[in-house]
């Protein structure tokens, strides 16, 4: 009877399993292209010692099975072969040391801040992860959403995320890996659609009872499309103010909604609003415009410093020299 009900329980889960959709695993995008095959070659590395491992187990077990009435002496005879001692530790290491040699080569072609190869320029899409929200800026089209994006397919799209909530993870799993939203920071993610479609998007992070509303669809459409939709989203009329962002991070859930312009600078503003003062927040993939000019100024005054310095001893160099000169002469 446990025999049957194990087997029905497992072909059960096989059916339930067989109507899911591993997104993951049909990527529609270059980063989601390479996270699969990593995911598949890991996969099939450890499937070359999970496997074996798991058969002999079984094997083993059934075969030296204790059986009723078995009254034999257990009297093991130990035998040592190098051979075997090689085999059973040298292909394991072996898969380690091409893991590790893939798992590296991946991890530095899929740094989230590297841009993405294209000859197109990348669309600059600001992400705010509210509670429970999202807020899409679009600093090049002046325009807002929140709950829905729109890009064009193979253009390069450069996110910029922060949150203006607890910490949130952003999450296209067809478009690639998910990425931290944190406050006072702003990360950056490089993603492309290579080809039309609506793809699932949501938040990754446990942030309270309505984080699993936290989604929101990604539309690639065509440019001209894209060009179209831009001047819908600016003929609403409806622009996003300051006093309306405030009761938009208020905590709670929110429809889809679109606006034809928001406040210059919103997304920099909630990034330094959780710095310390003289700080200008943490940029990962690149540092503000206000942190390099404060590089460059630091830079140019610590130079004219060390002149200055140098100058002072030329100087006092001199100084002493025309002394012992005097000295002598006398």
């Amino acid at each position: 009877m446990k025999r049957i009900t194990a087997a029905f329980m497992l072909t059960l889960t096989m059916v339930l399993l067989s109507g899911c959709n591993p997104m993951v695993l049909d990527p529609k995008g270059p980063v989601g292209d390479s996270q699969r095959d990593l995911i598949w070659i890991s996969t099939l590395l450890c499937a070359i010692i999970i496997v074996p491992v798991l058969i002999l187990t079984a094997i083993i077990v059934w075969r030296y099975r204790d059986k009723p009435g078995n009254n034999a002496a257990y009297k093991p005879k130990w035998e040592h072969s190098t051979k075997l001692e090689a085999i059973w530790w040298g292909i394991p290491i072996v898969i380690i040391v091409i893991l590790a040699v893939v798992t590296v080569r991946y991890t530095y072609h899929l740094e989230p801040s590297k841009p993405l190869e294209s000859e197109k320029e990348p669309l600059v899409i600001e992400v705010t992860s509210l509670d429970w929200k999202w807020l899409f800026t679009y600093p090049e089209q002046n325009i807002a959403t929140v709950n829905y994006l729109k890009f064009p397919e193979d253009r390069p799209i450069e996110f910029k995320l922060t949150s203006d909530a607890p910490m949130n993870s952003f999450w296209i799993p067809q478009l690639g890996g998910q990425i931290y939203t944190m406050s006072g920071m702003a990360m950056t993610l490089f993603l492309q659609a290579d080809e039309p479609g609506v793809y699932y998007g949501a938040g990754a992070n446990f942030t309270g009872k309505d984080f699993g509303k936290m989604r929101f669809d990604a539309t690639a459409t065509s440019e001209e499309e894209f060009a179209a939709w831009v001047q819908e989203v600016k003929g609403t009329g409806k622009e996003l103010t300051i006093e309306g962002y405030e009761k938009l991070a208020e905590q709670g859930t929110a429809d889809i909604q679109s606006f034809s312009g928001y406040p210059e600078g919103l997304f920099n503003t909630i990034v330094n609003k959780y710095a310390s003062p003289g700080s200008s927040g943490h940029h990962h993939g690149g540092e503000s415009t206000e942190s390099a000019e404060q590089s460059n100024t630091s830079t140019e005054a610590t130079k004219s410093t060390a002149d200055d310095q140098e100058m002072n001893m030329d100087m006092d160099a001199e100084t002493d020299m025309d002394h012992e000169h005097h000295a002598d002469h006398e």
